[in-house]
């Protein structure tokens, strides 16, 4: 029996011992190829996107993709009901039809047809359904609500930059969201939705990933820096256009800047129910975005106001300020009382609240006063980026709540007097909350709602984000190295299937990119420009 026993516990300390190894053997993971036939454009519709008007209550546009061969578009709507054959109270409109040339554009290279049509004279808190296509070629009916002319309460969804990984990833986090407020009025967008300007690919990739929630949910998009490139290979970077897909595929309000063709549809504004949400295109003309924002601000009956737009006031990663922005911007919110600001580009998260500057001024008290705006930076795609070391210290300012290496969706209720915020992760956790109470007089109460959440995520405390060397291989590099400094690791396969390690080595100007080999071993080495 002992000798049995003894055996049993050979046999057990050797699986854990190969558990153990095969834990520690690195994964390489296989990026997705996607075949130029996968995103290109048939005739039947797709990629429909629904946007609301400036007035939700009673108008939405909706726009749609098809190949060259469909030159006459519509579209059916009709107020939905329980009964299979709503569709007999239908009416037909025709679509205005884009073509749209980019196939010598800088990562295009498509030819299309987008059709937009606007459903005008629609009534008050209804359910629609509605369908496109050319006749014969129909999407199935979607379904969609006004927006009410009473302050009902209302949830939407907020998120940050969806730009890498797209539909590997972003698809896994909207689709949370889509669980987790099934009800959601809107969705806000914070840039960079994608992350080469003009890429069918990442176009594509993005439409799959919302599926079915694009056509249903309205998107409230605002452009990020990723939304500008180039149209063409060799051109500058002063160049940058907005992306050639942006205006064809998303109908958003025209009541932005006057006399400004390139922020048209990039910032705009519309009232629901008691909130006026409004988007700032951050890349372009600062100061008549600003003088247009005064006038806006001034003449609102809402109660509540939210902004939204690209680069963070408050920076949450490490190596970015957007000073002139905030200078600019910051009074300006201080002044007409801007309740919450949702922003994107920093690939990870922060929360926090920042006094007016005049109230300092005249009281002695430092930002930290918490009376103003609430600042948020969030992430839901899968590229992150590191904290600031010390949060907004810097800006004298408080980060209530942060996070590194975390994809998130923030779901905000309005009811009447209270904004409820909640942000989870994605696989469904409460990672922050807080409730904000508007009072008739006086600045608003911000009730902090954080210990409900998980535990603060951090890089230190996460599955690592960056691929890692073995300590013994990174020891030795170091040795046969001095003086150079790892920049960054790629653990890579070759043809054969065998693993190997890419990595680039700087000291100063002088670079070198290494490729290594399972077992230590220096493989190729190269001096780089």
């Amino acid at each position: 029996m002992a000798r049995h026993l003894i055996k049993f516990s050979l046999f057990f300390c050797l699986c854990i011992f190969q558990n153990a190894l095969s834990a520690q053997k690195p994964v390489v993971y296989h990026a997705p190829k996607y075949e130029p036939a996968w995103m290109a454009p048939t005739v039947h519709p797709d990629r429909i996107m629904i946007n609301y008007g400036a007035d939700p209550t009673t108008t939405a546009s909706v726009c749609w993709r098809t190949n060259e061969q469909i030159t006459e578009a519509f579209a059916e709507i009709a107020k939905a009901t329980p009964a299979p054959k709503f569709w007999r109270n239908s009416q037909q409109i025709k679509a205005r039809t884009e073509h749209i040339n980019g196939l010598e554009v800088k990562d295009a290279g498509f030819a299309a047809n987008y059709h937009s049509v606007t459903f005008d004279g629609l009534e008050p808190n209804s359910l629609y359904a509605y369908r496109v296509g050319d006749g014969e070629h129909w999407s199935e009916w979607i379904q969609f609500r006004t927006a009410s002319t009473t302050n009902d309460p209302f949830s939407f969804l907020y998120v940050g930059d969806a730009q890498n990984y797209i539909l590997e990833l972003w698809s896994r986090l909207i689709r949370q969201g889509f669980q987790q407020a099934p009800d959601a009025r809107f969705i806000i967008h914070a840039g960079d939705l994608v992350s080469t300007a003009h890429s069918e690919q990442q176009w594509e990739e993005w439409f799959r990933a919302g599926s079915f929630i694009h056509s249903m949910v309205p998107a409230i998009p605002v452009a990020g820096n990723h939304e500008y490139e180039p149209l063409y290979e060799g051109q500058d970077n002063d160049q940058e256009v907005l992306s050639i897909q942006w205006r064809p595929q998303f109908a958003l309000p025209e009541n932005g800047p006057t006399n400004i063709d390139e922020l048209k549809e990039t910032t705009y504004f519309t009232d629901f129910q008691d909130v006026r949400i409004i988007a700032l295109n951050s890349n372009i003309y600062h100061e008549e975005q600003a003088k247009w924002l005064k006038t806006i601000l001034s003449n609102n009956p809402n109660r509540w106001t939210i902004i939204t737009f690209h680069h963070p006031l408050y920076s949450a990663s490490q190596g970015r300020d957007n000073e002139e922005w905030r200078n600019l911007m910051k009074p300006i919110f201080d002044e007409y009382g801007v309740d919450l600001v949702l922003q994107g580009h920093d690939h990870s998260y922060a929360r926090g609240r920042v006094s007016p500057d005049e109230y300092n001024l005249t009281s002695g008290v430092n930002k930290r006063d918490q009376t103003g705006s609430v600042y948020v930076v969030s992430v839901s795609g899968g590229k992150m980026y590191k904290l600031r070391e010390n949060g907004w210290e810097n800006w004298e300012a408080d980060q209530e709540r942060a996070a590194e290496n975390t994809q998130l969706v923030q779901t905000i209720t309005v009811n009447k007097d209270t904004i409820h915020y909640r942000s989870l992760t994605a696989t469904g956790d409460l990672y922050d909350a807080f409730d904000l109470v508007k009072h008739k007089n006086g600045p608003n109460t911000l009730v902090d709602l954080q210990e409900q959440a998980i535990a603060a995520r951090y890089h230190h405390n996460t599955i690592s984000y960056d691929d890692k060397l073995p300590l013994d291989i990174k020891n030795d590099i170091s040795n046969k190295y001095p003086d150079f400094e790892i920049n960054k690791i790629d653990i890579r396969e070759n043809e054969e299937g065998n693993l190997f390690y890419d990595i680039r080595l700087q000291n100063g100007e002088l670079k070198f990119r290494l490729k290594v080999g399972e077992q230590g071993q220096v493989l190729e080495e190269k001096q780089q420009n």
